[in-house]
């Protein structure tokens, strides 16, 4: 268990989701449209999972 979360908080992981709650503050403030945000939150995410994937790959 502790070795799981030893790997959640990496650099990757603290920028995904440091990220995911600024661009959700920066909809619901209206700075950003929700398709702004829709578009940007799946190309972070969808970064984040894949290289988690090509990490799991590697090992």
């Amino acid at each position: 268990m502790k070795a799981k979360l030893v790997k959640l908080i990496n650099v990757k992981s603290i920028v995904t989701i440091l990220m995911t709650i600024v661009f959700s503050l920066m909809s619901w403030k209206g700075i950003v449209s929700s398709e702004q945000f829709v578009t940007i939150f799946t190309t972070v995410i969808a970064f984040y999972f894949g290289t988690q994937q090509n990490k799991s790959n590697d090992e």
